[in-house]
């Protein structure tokens, strides 16, 4: 199965072991309490704990925490991150931002990837 970036539709993947389609979803994810204060890293880190521990690929930035699966799983660890903190009782809001591309893997690392060259080619005036 070949992949075309700029193909608006594309084959979906059948996971072997499963038998059910694989949806490829990039996530960013955001779980944060509400009413404990100005600073929240001691909170927001129980919730990474749990993203990280999920064994998805994963990067955390200052104000997210990406990772990437099938949807089912990205989903799954989303939920497990937030009942995390609100299952000790907290006011949990939770940001959840998914791009869900069938076919497509890696694109954590590749997306980055993908801009940086398109700026140097820019940079280079090989791009019109």
């Amino acid at each position: 199965m070949a992949i075309d970036r700029y193909a608006e539709k594309q084959e979906v993947p059948v996971n072997p072991e499963t038998g059910k389609p694989y949806l490829n979803t990039v996530a960013a994810l955001a779980i944060a309490p509400n009413g404990v204060g100005a600073e929240l890293s001691d909170y927001v880190s129980q919730a990474i704990e749990v993203i990280r521990e999920s064994g998805l690929p994963n990067e955390t930035n200052a104000m997210f925490t990406n990772m990437e699966g099938d949807l089912d799983d990205v989903v799954r660890v989303a939920v497990a991150a937030a009942k995390k903190l609100a299952e000790q009782g907290y006011r949990t809001g939770v940001t959840l931002k998914l791009d869900i591309r069938p076919g497509f893997e890696g694109q954590l690392k590749e997306k980055p990837a993908l801009v940086d060259r398109i700026l140097a080619d820019d940079a280079e005036g090989k791009r019109e």
